[in-house]
């Protein structure tokens, strides 16, 4: 009897373990959503720097530069709708990839000055609301600075 009860003990903690394991197994991991997902937001500006300077920040009071009407819309993908601070709309596609991290608008109608249509973005990072674009290349717009957009959503 006592073997028999020795037995049933001894399986306890490894039924036990298995059935631990076996929840653990079965519990489904949180999948991060593709970049092409993520990004399909409404975005406006809340930091901007040019050149390294703080040009714009939201509610700012000694902003050099008014950001209040930039807004990029990437919500209908593949159409965007870009905004610029001077309140300038052009549309266009839009494209993402993966690695690195780029974001790309092209067939831009009107073309913005000096960019044949196309404005390329690195992507620092990204969040449910905020994204953070460095420009790749230079800004005429803005006397040829090189800019960087920390965007909120909303």
């Amino acid at each position: 009897m006592q073997r028999l009860l020795m037995r049933k003990t001894s399986f306890l903690p490894i039924f036990s373990i298995l059935a631990i394991a076996g929840m653990l197994m079965g519990c489904p991991s949180s999948k991060t959503p593709p970049l092409s997902e993520r990004i399909a937001k409404a975005w406006t500006a809340r930091i901007v720097t040019e050149n390294g300077n703080v040009a714009y920040t939201r509610g700012g009071t000694s902003n050099i530069r008014t950001y209040n009407n930039f807004k990029l819309d990437l919500s209908s993908a593949p159409t965007v709708r870009l905004t610029e601070f001077d309140g300038n709309t052009f549309v266009g596609t839009y494209s993402v990839q993966d690695n690195p991290q780029q974001l790309t608008l092209t067939a831009l109608q009107p073309q913005p000055t000096g960019t044949n249509g196309t404005i390329s973005y690195t992507i620092n990072s990204i969040s449910d609301t905020e994204l953070v674009l460095t420009r790749t290349t230079t800004s005429q717009k803005t006397g040829g600075t090189t800019n960087v957009y920390t965007l909120s959503n909303p």
